[in-house]
């Protein structure tokens, strides 16, 4: 896992959209293949807080040529901070990569890097995420009709509360 460079940029709009189309088919995409290009090189990753994570191909698959070996970014996510709360506005895994812990690990990462309560927004319908983040501690806090998200879908916002801080010991105690 490693912050994303300029370079991801093409790699991670295809991500994004090949994710879209597989696990989202029910929220047509607003923007084609080339308006994501763009907008994942010209606004998403040079705003930062964008986190890519690669899964050595080796790992998982013998291959002739050695130049096919390099890693492969298998999941994304980009956070963001307002003064109210730690927002996750992209998580997305590759189709056929589900179910291998990437999006726990980049989860976890975003619950490391956020302050304050940490939220997100997912499509109504998308069950599958819905069932991820509440398993994760998250839980719906209002749902609108989508007239304000470009898809034109139902969506829910999710939130889950800053961890609690340790209990302080009594004086003269060890702590243990």
């Amino acid at each position: 896992m490693r912050p994303a460079t300029p370079r991801d940029a093409p790699a991670i709009a295809a991500l994004l959209c090949a994710s879209r189309r597989a696990h989202l088919p029910y929220a047509p995409l607003a923007h084609g293949d080339a308006e994501v290009r763009a907008w994942v090189a010209e606004v998403l990753v040079p705003g930062g807080g964008v986190h890519v994570l690669e899964v050595d191909v080796e790992a998982e698959a013998e291959a002739e040529d050695p130049a096919s070996l390099a890693p492969r970014i298998d999941a994304v996510l980009a956070l963001s901070q307002t003064a109210e709360a730690g927002w996750i506005d992209q998580l997305y895994v590759r189709p056929g990569c589900t179910g291998r812990g990437l999006g726990e690990r980049l989860l976890r990462l975003a619950l490391e890097r956020l302050a304050g309560p940490v939220r997100l927004y997912t499509f109504q319908a998308n069950t599958g995420a819905r069932r991820f983040y509440e398993r994760h501690g998250f839980r719906a806090i209002a749902e609108t009709d989508g007239a304000c998200n470009e898809e034109r879908c139902p969506d829910v916002l999710y939130e889950r509360p800053p961890a609690a801080a340790p209990a302080a010991s009594p004086p003269g105690s060890t702590g243990r």
